[in-house]
């Protein structure tokens, strides 16, 4: 049990500074106003712009890589096709083609560019990989860059525009693949996806509290919080580089927890001032209780995102400090910007209002709890056996398609057909074959190889690659110009986001290559775009469990520490894991075995974006603690004060239900909205945090929790003397309930 007086100098502060802002609320809203302008202003001069540019030094195509780069730059670099396609054979079009590929070749940043119809070209016989299809009327021009061009913004596209300007208004089309591709692709515009999570939201609000200022509280403070949020974001993307998700992705996170916190303390406000309660004085008792709650609740979500950057995994830990970002913004608004909102409405919270307001528990005229809500906590109370069992058929039921999942990439064929990556795959694929947009470059390192041995080396490496199963192509074995490394270029017979082309790759790294160069003092390797993506992949699924332990750990300190109770911790752990692994069955039936394919925009069935778990797992077991503090505060403080744990946990659940339930609704509402983004990704984050919140906040929390609450009874808040005295003491709600006597000292037996 919390000691006496534990907390008190961090609850004080949090109570003056409510009490404080609520009083100044003038000058409290007109510094985050500033603020917020300085921060957008910086943004638009100097912030910087996102992009997916990526390396892995550390694993074997990014070594391949290095080594090509180092003997053949022109071969090295980012590469990318931009495809040709016309109505009659491209040869007629030899002039235009040429004058395309010299304008490309004159632009920055770009190292070579191939002609596919070079003057006096015809199409090949039979079936090829390109450049020219067989029928002379698909074509496509390789360029490379010196880096990733998704990092030099739309302006150089532009340019890549007016290098091919010629051939277009020759009537040939012409589209871009690979990173030309994402370069080219609209720019995410979340707005209509935060207008229908703020339009639900409104609903939700109106529809539980009924006043139409505290319905407009909530949305207006994380809307302001989420904008400064992402303005700074854009400040450090000038200095860091940061996914192309990442703004969407902070954007989504930051709106849902700072909904959910700004509704944590106006319910507790409200309730306040129904009991008469000083407006300023409420705001800060409010700070000081609910307030505490988001507090460590914030600091659970941002811990659990920094337990990425253990990944070891550059792109994974920047995706999860961009959330962290707005995380922070959001429990500063949070702590500061509602009470000073509350200060300026004062006890006009309620004056516009839909139907009469409630109070958290509604009593009848002796005082007695009444209402639906309590009637369910009776029920939980009397049959936990049953709603526990109940509540693990579901978990377990939605766990099913986890068992089939595969990770992978996802490809450009999975785009809209309005995309022009998504055309130049088609058009590859239809006159190259589905392997050619991701062809495989096979680097042997030979120079520590004698001489009089390359020829041999080179004629092995030829035999070897004859036969490989999923392998459609290869091109004839060649030297650089140094003769120091042999290069091939391989073509899968499937996509290069079918689990096939993963095979494929795993087996040339793993067996084909160190078979050809075995007994010599040559290196393989096997690189380029996809192979980087398998090297990923394979990375991402070594560092998952070590990102579970650490973050599963972190959370379970955090609820032991704060709620003194190791069976509390443990419970808090298990029952995320389960919810977890329920939304990860849910994203898999939806994407992976296409059931919601079509429905979400969605071209066929796609494998799960290699990193969507483990960033689903950082995010959904931080947000998990928004409903876990809020709920078990509330308990512990009822057992403090009582000593029953049973009705402690049926009190609880009736006076936290109603607001777990609408604050679900609307994170679920907020992350739901964005399945209508173009981004596969976001559309596969954003259904599974709203089903991992809605499992959370539903199955788990009014399920599962007071079921095992209730059956642990004060075995729930046990803790060993020793353990207790080494802890930090952490009081969730800042409170300072007398502890019922027979309780006092439970957790020290």
């Amino acid at each position: 049990m919390t000691k006496r007086g534990d907390g008190r100098a961090p609850a004080g502060l949090l109570r003056r500074t409510g009490e404080w802002c609520a009083k100044h609320w003038l000058t409290v809203i007109l510094l985050w106003l500033l603020a917020l302008c300085g921060v957008m202003v910086a943004n638009q001069s100097v912030g910087g712009t996102y992009s997916d540019d990526f390396s892995l030094p550390d694993t074997q195509s990014g070594r391949g890589l290095s080594v090509l780069q180092a003997h053949d730059p022109a071969a090295g670099g980012t590469g990318a096709q931009i495809v040709l396609h016309a109505g009659q054979s491209l040869t007629g079009y030899e002039s235009q083609i040429g004058q395309a590929v010299t304008s490309l070749q004159g632009l920055p940043h770009v190292i070579s560019a191939q002609n596919p119809v070079p003057p006096g070209a015809q199409p090949p016989p039979g079936p090829t990989t390109g450049p020219l299809s067989t029928d002379g009327r698909t074509a496509y021009i390789t360029v490379r860059f010196d880096k990733n061009p998704t990092s030099l913004g739309s302006a150089y596209l532009t340019q890549v525009d007016g290098a091919v300007a010629g051939l277009r208004s020759a009537g040939v089309q012409v589209e871009y693949g690979g990173a030309l591709g994402e370069l080219a692709r609209p720019v995410a515009d979340d707005r209509s996806s935060e207008a229908i999570g703020f339009a639900v939201a409104i609903v939700v609000l109106l529809v539980g509290f009924g006043s139409v200022i505290a319905a407009g509280l909530p949305l207006v403070t994380a809307l302001v919080s989420v904008l400064a949020g992402i303005s700074c974001l854009g400040l450090l993307a000038a200095a860091i580089t940061f996914a192309s998700v990442a703004p969407t992705l902070a954007t989504m996170i930051g709106l849902g927890v700072g909904i959910d916190y700004a509704l944590f303390l106006i319910t507790r406000h409200r309730q306040n001032l129904m009991d008469r309660m000083d407006p300023v004085r409420s705001a800060g008792q409010a700070a000081t209780t609910s307030g505490r709650a988001v507090l460590v609740s914030g600091c659970t979500v941002i811990i659990a995102l920094t337990g990425l950057s253990v990944s070891g995994i550059g792109f994974i830990a920047k995706l999860g400090l961009a959330a962290g970002v707005t995380v922070v913004t959001a429990v500063l608004g949070a702590l500061t910007l509602v009470p000073a909102m509350l200060g300026l409405i004062g006890r006009r919270i309620d004056r516009f209002h839909v139907r009469q307001p409630v109070a958290e528990t509604p009593q009848d005229a002796e005082g007695e709890a009444t209402g639906g809500w309590h009637r369910y906590a009776q029920r939980v109370e009397h049959r936990p056996w049953q709603f526990l069992v109940s509540g693990l058929v579901v978990i377990g039921i939605l766990t099913i398609p986890l068992f089939s999942i595969q990770l992978g990439h996802i490809g450009d064929g999975a785009d809209p057909t309005s995309f022009t990556d998504r055309r130049a795959f088609d058009l590859m694929s239809a006159a190259f074959g589905p392997g050619s947009n991701g062809p495989l470059t096979l680097v042997v390192d030979q120079s520590a190889v004698p001489q009089s041995d390359r020829a041999a080396l080179a004629a092995n490496l030829t035999s070897s690659l004859t036969g490989v199963p999923h392998l459609s192509s290869v091109t004839p074995v060649q030297t650089t110009s140094d003769g120091q490394v042999l290069i091939a270029t391989a073509y899968s017979t499937n996509a290069p986001q079918d689990h096939v082309t993963t095979e494929l790759v795993n087996d040339l790294k793993d067996h084909v290559l160190p078979a050809a160069v075995a007994g010599s003092a040559a290196h393989g390797y096997v690189t380029g775009v996809t192979a980087a993506q398998v090297d990923f992949l394979d990375l991402v699924a070594s560092r998952l469990p070590l990102i579970i332990a650490v973050v599963v750990g972190l959370a379970f300190l955090i609820i032991l520490a704060v709620f003194r109770g190791l069976l509390v911790a443990l419970k808090a752990a298990v029952l995320n894991l389960l919810s977890i692994g329920a939304s990860y069955g849910v994203v898999v039936a939806a994407f992976q075995w296409g059931w919601l394919g079509p429905a979400l925009g969605v071209n066929g069935k796609v494998p799960i974006e290699s990193y969507v778990p483990m960033m689903m797992f950082a995010i959904v077991f931080g947000l998990s603690m928004d409903y876990e503090v809020f709920l078990l505060s509330r308990v512990h403080e009822a057992w403090v004060r009582t000593g029953d744990s049973r009705a402690s946990v049926a009190h609880a659940l009736e006076i936290t239900a109603r607001v777990i339930t609408c604050a679900a609704l609307i994170m679920v509402s907020v992350f739901a909205a964005f399945v209508v983004s173009d981004n596969i990704v976001i559309k596969m984050m954003g259904l599974g945090l709203a089903v991992s919140v809605l499992i959370d906040a539903t199955v788990v929390r009014l399920l599962l929790v007071p079921a095992v609450l209730t059956l642990l009874g004060s075995r729930a808040w046990w803790t060993p003397r020793w353990l207790d005295r080494i802890m930090p003491h952490i009081n969730a709600e800042g409170g300072e309930p007398e502890p019922a006597p027979s309780q006092a000292s439970s957790s020290a037996r």
